[in-house]
């Protein structure tokens, strides 16, 4: 671990002028950006003595082995270049603010030709419209299961829909009026699209029109005696009075603001936004982050807002736009910047706070504390819900910082390492039978899960046909992975250090010379654990040894939960409540889960190749071409020369290899192949 004594700037050479700065480790990752007003005050501050540091910024401080700084002309210009480098790098220790959950969606597949309605919580896909988000999911399905009183849309998925219509038998959802059954005809695909459209309209605000007539309806049944179909038409009145009920007026008609309130502890912050439109509340977000420095009240709401609003940045710098909600009330959208934000305390530089956001609404922003009435209410009420999550979130203790960094610790003391292992990859393989033989890497930083960094790999084995065993698969993986972190690293070359400071990126096999930015597998870890007994965990240490890779490497069995290291006779047994082996079996389940997952994906694609597949020069387009144009392989099959060619992108001698590749084997052929196996 670097000592901050050998990479000490000297005070005389940090300018007194603002700017950013940033600390980066020995393989050039950034791992902590920040600004400062002073530069030279705020870096003296950090090698000080380190009994006086907060533990976190300790660690960041004593993992890093250089610190490099941008001057620039003003704070505004230093606030914009900070959020423009922790959005590209990425660091560990900055404050990340990231919603505590996913949130549903009300979604519309327009994209199909009989559209379906459901709940998704998965990101937005193309041909498809969304509605939300919702706070509750239980919220969202309440609210489509009232639609469909109104709107008997399809709501089943392709797997349902298409059994239904080959049985010609509908599901209970039409029996109970639920569903308008377009799978066995009960309804035209256009008449549903109308169906369809209708639902949309109203979702999107347009509810006059559709009341209207649902009212006309009521009437004119009640006039006929028509008692049934009156109270019908009553009912999906009131369903949709529901959905569209008004939100509470909680401040006057034509306020637009958002409102923050923050709830800290020693450990963590929780915060809670609520987004006011037309004086009324249209949507709400909460986060929990940790705390990883003695950061004030005010420097944390510093920290929020940049990340918040710079984010929606190109947003708000495109024309003012207005949105109609359910209840058919213009106003501003909440991913607009609001001429008024509502915080419980003013950030560190509210000024330079202010002029910034005006300059990205084009507008002036007001940023302030309320004091009293109505909006002080209201303030108190966004607290009360950072504070129950905040204590939500203490029950929840795989995200607590010092269970991790107890964990940590607790990995290095047991298998005796220079240092904690900030950073663990995990390697699993997966088969059946040794076909479609595929292997996962999985990451963890901090002890928590690194997603981005995962990886599937494919065993190839020395002829491309898989490996012999598990040990030979779990070396080609290890193999390829670490030769590539060797060849990335090797083919670069250290930054020449003439003393003095510059706003050069180290360039290190972590991050790409020309770009600046870092790169992909090019982080070495701390510690690499595979999924295995001591076979496995031996074999890959002969690869690791091979290879000149020096890194610690140990093996979790899944029977007992032994740890193995290579060379040793007897497993190391850690205690069932320990905060280490609870991090190991975390680590070793995500590797199988992202390597089965991966592996059942193969295999159903294995099932599933076509007799197209093998013929030369026909690729997916061709093959959806022809399946198009004949509807089966069987109609390809019998279909002449001539024909093959009436298909886009089939000419002569590609026919004549489909007909080929398709005919049946000659009779004699057959018959000499049954005799022999018999």
């Amino acid at each position: 671990m670097p000592d901050p004594a050998t990479y000490r700037p000297k005070r005389s050479h940090i300018p007194t002028s603002p700017g950013v700065y940033r600390f980066s480790d020995p393989d050039g990752r950034v791992l902590y950006v920040g600004k400062a007003k002073n530069l030279r005050a705020r870096l003296s501050s950090y090698f000080q003595d380190p009994s006086g540091l907060n533990p976190r910024i300790r660690t960041m401080v004593y993992s890093a082995s250089a610190v490099k700084w941008t001057v620039v002309t003003s704070e505004i210009e230093a606030l914009t270049l900070e959020y423009a480098w922790i959005k590209e790098f990425e660091p560990r220790f900055n404050v990340m603010y990231r919603d505590d959950k996913s949130y549903p969606y009300l979604a519309v597949s327009l994209s199909e030709q009989v559209p379906r309605v459901y709940v998704t919580r998965q990101a937005k896909r193309r041909g498809s419209r969304y509605f939300g988000p919702y706070t509750k999911v239980w919220a969202v399905r309440e609210t489509l299961d009232m639609l469909l009183r109104v709107f008997p849309v399809r709501t089943c998925t392709a797997g349902v829909y298409r059994r239904a219509a080959a049985s010609g038998r509908p599901c209970l959802l039409r029996y109970i009026d639920k569903c308008s059954a377009p799978c066995v005809g009960r309804i035209s695909p256009d008449d549903h699209r109308a169906l369809v459209d209708s639902l949309c309209d109203f979702m999107a605000g347009r509810t006059q029109g559709i009341t209207e007539r649902l009212h006309a309806e009521m009437l004119e049944a009640a006039a006929a005696e028509e008692f049934e179909k009156a109270a019908a038409r009553r009912d999906d009145l009131t369903a949709l009075a529901t959905v569209a009920e008004k939100n509470t007026l909680v401040l006057a008609e034509n306020v637009d603001a958002d409102v923050y309130a923050l709830e800290v502890d020693e450990l963590e912050a929780a915060v809670q936004v609520f987004y006011v439109r037309a004086g009324r509340v249209r949507g709400h977000r909460g986060w929990v982050t940790d705390r990883i420095d003695d950061a004030s009240p005010e420097e944390l709401i510093e920290r929020l807002l940049t990340q918040m609003y710079g984010e929606r940045a190109d947003v708000s710098l495109r024309p003012r736009r207005t949105k109609r909600s359910v209840d058919d009330i213009d106003h501003l959208s909440i991913d607009a910047i609001p001429p008024e934000i509502l915080v419980p305390v003013l950030p560190t530089d509210s000024a330079t706070m202010t002029r910034w956001l005006g300059e990205l609404r084009g507008a002036k922003v007001r940023l302030r504390v309320p004091e009293r009435g109505a909006k002080r209410t209201l303030m108190e009420t966004v607290h009360a819900n950072a504070k129950a999550a905040l204590k939500l979130h203490r029950t929840k203790r795989a995200g607590d910082l010092t269970a991790r960094s107890a964990a940590l610790e607790e990995l290095q003391d047991n298998l005796d390492l220079t240092e904690a292992p900030l950073r663990i990859e995990c390697f699993d393989v997966s088969h059946t039978q040794g076909t479609n033989q595929v292997a996962s890497m999985v990451v963890f930083e901090d002890a928590i899960p690194r997603k981005a960094d995962y990886r599937h790999l494919i065993i190839r084995g020395e002829n491309g046909d898989g490996a012999a065993d598990d040990t030979a698969a779990m070396s080609e993986v290890l193999r390829r992975r670490f030769s590539r972190l060797a060849a990335t690293i090797g083919e670069q070359s250290p930054a020449e250090d003439d003393g003095e400071p510059t706003d050069d990126i180290p360039t290190s096999g972590a991050v790409d010379p020309e770009t600046g930015r870092p790169q992909r597998f090019a982080y070495r870890p701390q510690l690499v654990v595979v999924d295995g007994g001591l076979p496995q965990v031996n074999a890959a240490q002969r690869t690791l040894d091979e290879l000149g890779v020096d890194i610690p490497i140990i093996g979790l069995a899944k029977r007992l939960e032994e740890v193995w290291i290579p060379g040793e006779n007897f497993p190391l047994i850690l205690p069932r409540t320990s905060a280490a082996l609870y991090l190991l079996q975390h680590l070793r389940d995500e590797s199988h889960r992202f390597a089965i997952s991966f592996h059942r994906k193969r295999r159903s694609g294995a099932m599933t190749r076509s007799a197209l597949d093998n013929i030369p020069g026909l690729g997916p387009s061709r093959q959806a071409a022809l399946l198009k144009h004949f509807g089966s392989v069987k109609a390809i099959r019998a279909a002449s020369l001539a024909e093959l060619q009436e298909v886009d992108g089939v000419g002569p001698a590609l026919a004549a290899s489909i007909a080929a590749a398709l005919a049946p084997p000659p009779a004699d052929s057959q018959a000499s192949d049954h005799t022999t196996s018999s």
